[in-house]
């Protein structure tokens, strides 16, 4: 009975740090050059970012399902290159690698958040391709711009409600081994097994999130493309299937850039234990680089925006020049 008792007691003592303290880059010099680099890649994708949602927002033939998608990645790249970098900015070089207790289970949470989101969105726009390329009679009847916008109702829904789910349980656990995370932000892992008391729960949805919001989306992704590939070789001529394999280069890039690195690090991790130093580069890289990369891929493999922006370029450069002749 005094056993029960002590466990009932144990339960109820949840022992919460005031601040963890978030180690980043250790033992390595210059790691401030890093830190600038991370800083100029988000200065990047914030401002390319940014040009790609002002385009379809104020170009109304842009107004279709697949820009819809387009538009939400564009606004889950903004939203994660903003929870990790500013973040860590300030961290390190102010000095004060100490994070409170809270902020703490927010910066999980949006970290967390943006980055399935992109998954999950990825999934969203191979369906678009696979809808017009496998069945492009019924596009307009499957796919419009009131059944993108729900779907992506129900994709934000979902992801705040499975995230939220795991970081708030994060508030079960107690935490009195350390409050020194083995990473550059919040990262659920590293603070997960700092904890002293039962994280089976934990554990249990950390995997269920992962299989559903990151595992299963590249899957289904490979899967639709596998469709894609099936369907295009039923059409008789090159030009034909390279015109339709076109409409789907800058999807492919985009994924092979947002998996590819987590399937690395993945791979790398269970062959050998990371160190602390390379799991924080490898990590850093894979979250800040699609954002960057994305509004780029995108402005040079779409015809749509190329042809806007030079409207937009001549528009503006056309009475410069008629200026500078009088």
């Amino acid at each position: 009975m005094s056993k029960l008792n002590a466990s009932f007691v144990q339960n109820l003592s949840i022992v919460r740090p005031e601040y963890f303290f978030i180690i980043g880059l250790s033992g390595i010099p210059y790691s401030s050059y890093y830190y600038i680099f991370l800083f100029i890649t988000y200065f990047i994708a914030v401002i390319g970012n940014s040009i790609v949602l002002l385009i379809i927002a104020l170009e109304q033939s842009l107004h279709s399902p697949k820009y819809i998608g387009v538009f939400n990645l564009a606004l889950a790249d903004i939203g994660e290159t903003n929870a990790v970098i500013p973040n860590m900015m300030k961290t390190f070089f102010s000095d004060s690698q100490y994070i409170s207790y809270n902020a703490c289970l927010a910066n999980m949470f949006f970290v967390n958040f943006f980055i399935t989101l992109q998954s999950v969105t990825l999934v969203v726009l191979a369906f678009d391709r696979f809808i017009a390329i496998c069945l492009p009679l019924r596009y307009h009847a499957l796919l419009n711009n009131t059944v993108m916008s729900l779907v992506f109702l129900v994709v934000w829904a979902f992801n705040t409600s499975l995230v939220a789910l795991t970081a708030s349980l994060m508030t079960r656990l107690s935490f009195c081994k350390s409050n020194v995370v083995q990473s550059y932000y919040c990262d659920y892992g590293p603070v997960l097994r700092l904890a002293c008391n039962d994280n089976s729960i934990n554990v249990f949805l950390t995997n269920l999130s992962a299989a559903l919001l990151l595992v299963a989306p590249f899957f289904i992704i490979v899967l639709s493309y596998m469709g894609i590939f099936f369907a295009l070789s039923k059409i008789t001529t090159w030009e034909a299937r390279l015109k339709a394999l076109k409409t789907c280069v800058s999807h492919i890039l985009l994924v092979g850039i947002f998996f590819l690195p987590v399937i690395c690090i993945f791979i790398a991790s269970s062959i050998t234990s990371l160190t602390p130093n390379a799991r924080v580069i490898s990590t850093s890289l894979s979250f800040t680089l699609p954002p960057m990369l994305n509004p780029i891929i995108y402005v040079l493999n779409t015809a749509e925006i190329r042809v806007l922006i030079r409207k937009v370029l001549k528009n503006r450069i056309v009475p410069i020049r008629k200026n500078i002749l009088k």
